[in-house]
């Protein structure tokens, strides 16, 4: 592939899965460890996207959950939603796919460094933020104390296990909280819906920033939640989910006002989400 276009954003690298694994117990989420072919390379920041295509199928805009700390691979976690996303959960190892980008702005990283950081995810949501915990977990003597949150609708639907029940737990000054919806015979754990076991736990406001991803309803409550904890709006991050299609502005699909969440997004305070118009 020439130099030009390996720096075109709009033509995809090709690539190897290297492994495939499922996160959750109904496998309706799985993992990809991903590698470029030849000379390309993918650098990015926690935050950012991709576009996967699969040959024949399409392609579909994905969080990269891998952290840019652990280049090996890139990793991405897909939930079976539709054509493009049950045509990755089909592939095996070997496979080749098309990736492209990265796209968006990616957490920042700035607000971040010297504080104590609140990350609160749900189901899928925690994809996005597991490369922002790595990345931080990674710079750990960045940051100040770790807190995160995570709930699922039920212990078969947690994902990242090793993550929130071993390697997390296991880091300095770092807490995991875990909660689901409703619980099973053999979980022990909390139950209950995140934005109240949030609250419950009440995690303190200052010198903090919280970080959350989620489903739209959940985020709505934990926003709600989060104000009543004290933390003002330009110290609170999340993310947005419209439909990508393009990646760099062109197609003009995921225009919230004058911004583009493919350009300007996906990640937003709630300081600047205030600004644009309520039509999300």
């Amino acid at each position: 592939m020439s130099e030009a276009a390996l720096n075109n954003p709009l033509i995809p690298l090709l690539a190897t899965v290297r492994a495939v694994y499922p996160e959750t117990e109904a496998a309706d989420v799985r993992s990809f460890h991903v590698t470029l072919d030849g000379r390309a390379t993918f650098w990015f920041l926690p935050g950012q996207c991709a576009m996967l295509s699969v040959l024949g199928v399409g392609e579909s805009m994905i969080s990269i959950t891998s952290s840019p700390t652990r280049p090996e691979f890139l990793q991405f976690s897909v939930k079976n939603a539709g054509r493009v996303t049950g045509a990755l959960h089909d592939l095996r190892e070997g496979a080749r796919i098309g990736v492209r980008g990265p796209y968006g702005n990616h957490f920042p990283l700035d607000l971040l460094a010297g504080k104590n950081i609140l990350f609160v995810g749900g189901g899928i949501g925690l994809a996005p933020l597991r490369s922002l915990v790595g990345y931080c977990l990674d710079h750990r003597d960045d940051y100040g104390r770790v807190d995160i949150v995570y709930g699922a609708r039920s212990p078969a639907d947690l994902c990242f296990k090793t993550d929130i029940f071993e390697r997390w737990p296991a880091a300095q000054d770092t807490s995991v909280h875990v909660t689901v919806d409703r619980g099973d015979d053999a979980w022990r754990g909390s139950v209950g819906f995140v934005p109240a076991f949030l609250e419950s736990l009440a995690p303190s406001s200052e010198n903090a920033v919280a970080v959350t991803c989620g489903p739209p309803v959940m985020i709505k409550f934990v926003l709600a939640a989060l104000a009543k904890l004290g933390f003002p709006d330009d110290r609170v991050v999340t993310t947005l989910e419209l439909k990508m299609q393009c990646g760099v502005g062109i197609c003009g699909r995921c225009n919230i006002g004058p911004k583009y969440v493919c350009l300007d997004g996906p990640v937003f305070t709630v300081a600047e989400l205030k600004k644009l118009p309520q039509e999300f």
